[in-house]
């Protein structure tokens, strides 16, 4: 799986870093980083920050290609 965040729309409330510490984090107050490739065993917590995001910023899916 793979994650991507709209860091124009994210708003840092952090929802995503309550629920998938090991995939987000936040730097100083507002400015998210993340890891784009998800490790497998937390996939279910970064499909439940993807819900729990109040303004949608996130998306996640497997990637098409190679």
């Amino acid at each position: 799986m793979h994650v991507v965040v709209d860091l124009n729309r994210c708003q840092g409330y952090a929802q995503c870093v309550f629920l998938a510490p090991r995939v987000f984090a936040l730097h100083g107050e507002e400015a998210l980083t993340y890891t784009p490739a998800v490790p497998r065993d937390q996939e279910e917590r970064v499909r439940e920050a993807v819900v729990a995001c109040p303004v949608q910023a996130i998306l996640a899916g497997e990637r098409a290609g190679p």
